[in-house]
């Protein structure tokens, strides 16, 4: 018997979204239908309205979810009925080519449930990111359930499951920051913030945060940044190398996906430096480098995937920082709104006015 809840949907590109009748199947042989009790507005949310993802529209968004699961189905040994989890879009499969290296987190072949979620006219709906969790259930492969300690606070431990993963671990996994390097972060929206919080758990001793926005700026402080620069009016560059005794820092991470953007990571970085892309870019951008300077610079361009993360390991482990008073996920909510705000909350975003919106569902 399917359950009927309501969910954000996308119809059509570009469309407002709307609130809709969900239809959610029972779980099926390796499935969970999981209570969802907050969800953040991702950017990735606003690319799948606007069918900068695909076009499989209409699309069920919300996908940074914290929640109970609910049900499993025939099969299910790793998440049980009444588990805590945090949701994540990359449930490995442990049989590709990736997972035989010893290499999960490069998984060419993530899991996502088998049955669709449909409208109430039976219409199938896309789940954003193979999860769409701003609903009040969802229907997710159990593998997409990360169990992790129920004393964190679903509205901000739900955001561990993409933005503040991707930040945080493009700086630790990906750009493998070590105590006393310095490290530049381009972009200080929640994925740029999350990597300047990961480089500050990561030991580096000069972290310099990249914006054209001076509120951005401000909020970068508060998560680690050292050193902040304004690239509007100053050649971020030069700052960047005026920081750092004229040579660039070990560590550059692009978090903002623009080709313009990566050139300035690329030349901020000292000789044998990092430099890490974790910024989505448009399938139209390209990037033109002379060949001379990416043999004479040494070091490594390196792209992340979701932070070049292990959910299993990675969400419980966070998790735990952040209720040791290490790590500080609070500080990316900046508000917490109804399932009827989402559309509100990507103009938000969009203006730059918040970090993250959250909906949190009252049960």
């Amino acid at each position: 018997m399917a359950y009927e809840v309501e969910g954000v949907v996308a119809r059509s590109k570009g469309a407002p979204v709307t609130i809709e009748t969900i239809l959610v199947p029972d779980p099926g042989p390796g499935e969970a239908v999981v209570d969802i009790a907050a969800c953040g507005v991702c950017h990735t949310d606003l690319h799948y309205r606007e069918g900068g993802i695909n076009d499989d529209y209409p699309f069920l968004l919300g996908h940074e979810a914290a929640g109970t699961v609910a049900a499993v189905g025939e099969g299910v040994t790793d998440v049980a009925v009444g588990d805590y989890v945090v949701l994540n879009w990359r449930a490995v499969c442990g049989q590709c080519r990736a997972c035989l290296k010893g290499e999960p987190k490069y998984c060419f072949d993530t899991h996502n449930a088998a049955q669709k979620m449909t409208l109430a006219d039976g219409t199938e709906l896309s789940p954003a990111l193979g999860i769409g969790a701003f609903a009040e259930k969802t229907l997710v492969h159990s593998g997409q359930c990360t169990k992790v300690d129920p004393a964190a606070p679903p509205a901000s431990a739900g955001l561990l499951g993409c933005g503040v993963m991707a930040g945080v671990g493009a700086a630790i996994n990906t750009g493998a920051v070590q105590r006393g390097e310095s490290v530049a972060v381009f972009g200080c929206g929640g994925v740029g913030d999350a990597a300047i919080a990961g480089a500050k758990l990561a030991g580096a001793t000069t972290i310099i945060a990249v914006d054209i926005s001076d509120t951005k700026l401000e909020w970068a402080k508060k998560f680690g940044a050292t050193h902040t620069v304004n690239s509007t009016d100053t050649d971020a560059v030069e700052a960047i190398k005026a920081l750092t005794g004229g040579f660039g820092v070990d560590v550059a991470i692009d978090a903002v996906g623009h080709p313009k953007v990566f050139e300035q990571a690329f030349y901020a970085r000292d000789l044998a430096g990092r430099v890490v892309m974790v910024g989505v870019p448009t399938p139209d951008m390209e990037i033109t480098l002379p060949a001379i300077e990416i043999f004479g610079g040494g070091g490594s361009i390196k792209s992340s995937w979701y932070g070049d993360s292990l959910p299993s390991r990675d969400f419980p482990m966070l998790i735990d920082l952040y209720l040791q008073g290490r790590f500080d996920l609070d500080a990316f909510v900046s508000e917490t709104i109804g399932l009827g705000d989402v559309e509100e909350a990507f103009e938000k975003m969009h203006k730059g006015e918040v970090l993250r919106s959250v909906v949190v569902f009252d049960k």
